[in-house]
């Protein structure tokens, strides 16, 4: 994990903290979590750890065992599939809203994100999966719809753990092309070209995943 700065409050920092390292993949999908080991490795005491594991299990990124502590949730293909029927309705929202409202500030911001993703390198799987979560967050901002970004914020998250469970596709080959097509569909305010994009994209990815991910659930 990165390093950790002690906050003000200790209970949020060391939430804000967990919390990045799981959407990171720096804690991976079923890993165990101690109290004990957390608070060594932070210097704090167990009373923020466990505080902080409590609030990510309601969050729904951990998930808590009787007599075997918490860990990293990971998801069916089931439960992927339902995510990612939901992610295509609202990343083609939020693209066809961009693109009917972006302003220049967005528009420089989202052709800055996909280049930082497109220079990322491919090998560099969670730089990969960090900055391709941050692109389509641009794409949510420049929706202006507040209740669009907090829908999407647990959104993010399920799709955070479902990319280090699988750790295969943000490198795929149709993935620039993909979100280049998405960018100038926002860009040339086409609000129809950039739901269609945003929801062709969705659909490439989700059928690899579940395809990665079925043969792990359970019968």
């Amino acid at each position: 994990m990165t390093s950790f700065e002690r906050p003000t409050l200790v209970r949020d920092g060391v939430y804000d903290h967990l919390r990045r390292a799981v959407l990171d993949g720096d804690l991976a999908p079923g890993e165990r979590l101690g109290e004990v080991e957390l608070g060594a490795q932070l210097g704090v005491s167990r009373t923020p750890i466990r505080e902080a594991l409590m609030r990510l299990t309601q969050d729904g990124l951990l998930v808590a065992e009787a007599n075997k502590g918490v860990r990293v949730r990971t998801l069916s293909a089931a439960e992927a599939r339902d995510t990612y029927v939901v992610r295509e309705e609202l990343d083609g929202l939020a693209a066809a809203l961009a693109a009917q409202h972006h302003t220049p500030a967005d528009a420089a911001a989202l052709r800055a994100a996909l280049n930082e993703l497109h220079a990322a390198p491919g090998s560099d799987y969670r730089a990969q999966t960090r900055l391709d979560l941050a692109f389509h967050r641009a794409i949510t901002h420049a929706a202006h719809n507040a209740a669009l970004s907090d829908l999407n914020r647990d959104l993010e998250q399920r799709v955070a753990l479902i990319k280090h469970q699988t750790r295969t596709y943000n490198a795929h080959p149709q993935t620039d092309a993909q979100h280049a097509a998405l960018l100038d569909a926002i860009l040339a305010r086409d609000h129809d070209a950039a739901r269609d994009a945003a929801r062709t994209h969705v659909r490439t990815f989700a059928a690899l995943v579940l395809n990665d991910l079925q043969p792990r659930s359970t019968p």
